[in-house]
């Protein structure tokens, strides 16, 4: 490579070159330089994380306007001395939810020219404090686009000596009430709030299952700002079966006709479950106490599974092969750790001489419902979504973020795990189940497809990490064999060392660095603490479920990082958005400091902060290829 008397090789000077055909002046260049500097020099945007969702709409959706209470804390800080406690939560109730408490307050008469001026002022107040930490033009370009110029305006006003700026400012508002067109305002004003509030966010995995409308959630997120999405095994679950896998197909169907939650798979993505109906019921039995439904999903379940684990010996899951040790004629099962009474024996389709294959009807309706997963047109945009915006994990701001576990040996080790004979472990092991991933969903391979079902519950999956014990929670009263084993990594997250060495892995080496998880809900109530690993490692699964909040204690976490550092939400139960309106009651939470930041974080010092600063060194070498005569200036269009 040749090397001109500045030292540039060709290379680079070809990339000055294209370079220059964005900045194609002396002018340009340095403006943009000036620009950027000023950026790097900003407070970073505050990012909030959440995980384990499970379908939770309303809970989710109210932390999506309230921002995990930072609105309240902004307001509280602004108006403390100007607005009851009463006007406080009036006002954010409206920011939460302005149509519904816009047309509540009409119905009550409450709404006059008086109100809206009032209010308008205090609106703009509050996105003026919140836009602080930003550039004008992203400011500008987070505006909806009707009332850009308007607000830009508002929120930029100078006092001046004669006021003049202030009686222009107070026309225009003049104008919008004189206009009517109070409402679209104040819908555009509490839109800014709630965007500059957040600058990204990442969903730790789990969108989908137990809870109703995880279609809901994915409709949210698909309008949001800006996120990334790590995968939960219940994702992956659902990504495997839209893809086709009958084994995937099965668990889903599992999970939600056993949560009574069907409205998702037949209103919500058209998917019918009454061919499946009709057959339980023609062949199935209510005698002991099992849902009909419930138990013909369950044999069709095992049945598919046996045939994926027959087929991949090389995943060591030949003692989840448990179909075939049932003995009708004593209603036992006989596991390695001893024979136990089965709650039922009503199994019309158990074939003790093939047990593993799915009776003609069985593979009737299952081919049906493959063909609706495959077709349904809502579904496979939602998981086109989640693969565009999703990974197996992610690095970001020091933080590594990934939803279940990382394969470890007892010795703390990276276990290493065969793919075609070939070793993967540690990040090279995420990366090729990434990889997998993604082929499930471009090529629907068997290969692919069935790793999308080890990855739901097999013990080295990098999304689940144990092993699951459907049949025995099916069929086992005896609790002891419920017990899933889990992979060593559920217990060496708790020490920091450890974690160092995994972060250490994907090319985090900060002091401030964290592993950041969901999975494993952290059981409050019984002392335990999403902190770990003295601070390394943070799991942020709280129970948005709500059938596991009776176990957890409280109703899901939210971890903030601003520029001042990393704090924790715990969130109380959320009712419903019709509560909040009648008392303007707003979802409690508590907060807690996890770890402060040694100076304020600036642009310059995030992943995204790099760049810029990237791009500031080759502007700069731009400018003086120019002022070389490497590269020949342009003139700039009219």
């Amino acid at each position: 490579m040749t090397e001109n008397y500045q030292g540039y090789s060709d290379q680079y000077i070809r990339y000055l070159e294209l370079l220059a055909k964005e900045y194609p002046t002396q002018a340009a260049t340095f403006t943009e330089i000036i620009n950027l500097q000023a950026i790097v020099n900003l407070p970073k945007g505050t990012e909030h994380f959440m995980s384990d969702l499970h379908g939770e709409y309303d809970a989710f959706y109210h932390i999506l306007n309230n921002c995990s209470g930072v609105i309240r804390e902004k307001v509280e800080m602004l108006f403390n001395h100007s607005m009851t406690k009463e006007e406080q939560d009036n006002f954010l109730t409206l920011i939460y939810y302005p149509k519904e408490k816009l047309d509540l307050m009409s119905r009550k008469g409450e709404l006059n020219d008086k109100w809206a001026r009032k209010t308008l002022h205090q609106l703009i107040r509050l996105a003026k404090l919140l836009s602080s930490k930003y550039t004008r033009s992203k400011v500008r370009k987070a505006m909806p686009q009707v009332f850009r110029f308007v607000i830009d305006e508002l929120l930029h006003a100078q006092v001046d000596e004669d006021k003049n700026r202030s009686v222009y400012h107070s026309k225009i508002l003049d104008t919008i009430l004189e206009t009517g067109s109070t409402r679209q305002f104040i819908y555009a004003l509490t839109a800014l709030v709630k965007r500059l509030a957040v600058d990204h966010l990442h969903i730790i995995g789990d969108i989908y299952d137990r809870g109703p409308h995880a279609d809901k959630i994915m409709d949210n997120l698909m309008q949001h700002h800006s996120l990334d999405i790590q995968w939960g095994n219940h994702d992956i679950l659902w990504m495997g079966a839209a893809a086709g896998s009958p084994a995937c197909i099965a668990n889903v169907l599992r999970n939600n006709v056993r949560y009574h939650n069907m409205e998702i798979l037949e209103s919500g993505y058209g998917i019918s479950l009454r061919p499946l109906a009709l057959f339980a019921l023609k062949n199935y039995t209510h005698d002991d106490g099992m849902d009909p439904m419930v138990k013909a999903i369950n044999a069709m379940l095992f049945k598919l599974e046996g045939q994926v684990i027959f087929r991949h010996p090389e995943y060591n899951m030949d003692d989840r092969l448990l179909f075939h040790k049932i003995d009708l004629t004593t209603g036992t099962v006989t596991l390695d750790s001893g024979t136990y009474e089965l709650t039922t024996t009503d199994f019309p389709t158990f074939n003790p001489a093939d047990p593993y294959t799915l009776s003609p009807e069985e593979h009737c309706i299952m081919t049906e419902l493959q063909n609706e997963f495959m077709q349904s047109e809502r579904l496979q945009k939602h998981m086109r979504f989640l693969y565009s915006h999703g990974s197996m994990y992610r690095c970001f701001n020091n933080n590594l973020l990934f939803h279940g576990s990382l394969p470890l040996n007892d010795d703390g080790s990276f276990k290493e795990i065969y793919f075609d004979g070939r070793p993967y472990k540690g990040r090279s092991f995420m990366d090729h189940a990434d990889h997998v991933a993604r082929q499930a969903f471009l090529k629907r391979d068997t290969e692919s497809l069935d790793y999308m079902w080890y990855m739901w519950g097999g013990p080295d999956s990098p999304v689940s990490g144990r092993v699951v014990k459907t049949f025995e929670r099916s069929y086992i009263a005896d609790q002891s064999t419920w017990k899933e084993p889990e992979n060593a990594y559920f217990h060496l997250n708790r020490d920091k060392d450890e974690c160092v060495k995994i972060l250490h892995e994907f090319g985090i080496d900060s002091p401030q660095g964290h592993i950041i998880n969901g999975h494993t809900p952290v059981k409050v109530k019984k002392g335990e603490s999403p902190i770990r690993a003295e601070g390394k490692e943070i799991c942020i699964d709280g129970g948005f479920c709500k059938a596991y909040q009776n176990s957890t204690g409280i109703a899901g976490y939210t971890l903030i990082f601003n520029s001042h550092g990393i704090r924790i939400k715990s969130h109380y139960p959320f009712k419903d958005v019709d509560q909040v309106l009648r008392t303007n009651v707003d979802m409690e939470s508590d907060s807690m400091q996890v770890e402060l930041e040694p100076k304020r974080v600036m642009i310059g010092d995030t992943d995204n902060g790099k760049k810029i600063l990237q791009m500031i060194d080759d502007l700069k070498a731009l400018l003086q290829a120019y002022r070389d005569g490497i590269i020949m200036e342009r003139k700039e269009a009219n």
